[in-house]
């Protein structure tokens, strides 16, 4: 049965859904709970598996508004962990999704962009 967790956002950690079967992911709202570690730790983890099915095509939609400096190392290793699997036959696609207004989450995604060399990298403008 393929895996599937949702888990709502509180004010300092964010939406999260992973959905397996849909080969997909999404993170929204805000990371700054000092717990982020343990929050990531889940995904991270998860990912070790995933990442070693043929999953064909994989999209992260990425929406967060802002995170601490703890949880860009997080969310970087985790687009490392990504981008490593990455490949003709492993498709991953990432989404950053913010507004024009928010710079540092612009600056950020094109950062992270710049890290990664096998990942589909889409910065999303919204209204």
């Amino acid at each position: 049965m393929p895996f599937r967790m949702e888990k709502e956002r509180t004010v300092a950690t964010p939406y999260l859904l992973i959905d397996e079967e849909k080969n997909y992911m999404k993170l929204e709202g805000r990371c700054f709970d000092e717990s982020m570690g343990l929050f990531f730790k889940e995904i991270l983890d998860w990912l070790d598996i995933y990442l070693e099915t043929d999953f064909g095509e994989f999209t992260f939609d990425n929406a967060t508004e802002y995170f601490n400096s703890s949880t860009t190392k997080l969310l970087l290793k985790m687009l490392l962990k990504m981008d490593k699997y990455a490949s003709d036959t492993k498709k991953i696609i990432v989404n950053w999704i913010t507004i024009e207004e928010n710079e540092i989450m612009v600056e950020c995604g094109e950062d992270f962009m710049e890290e990664l060399e096998n990942i589909e990298f889409n910065i999303v403008i919204v209204d």
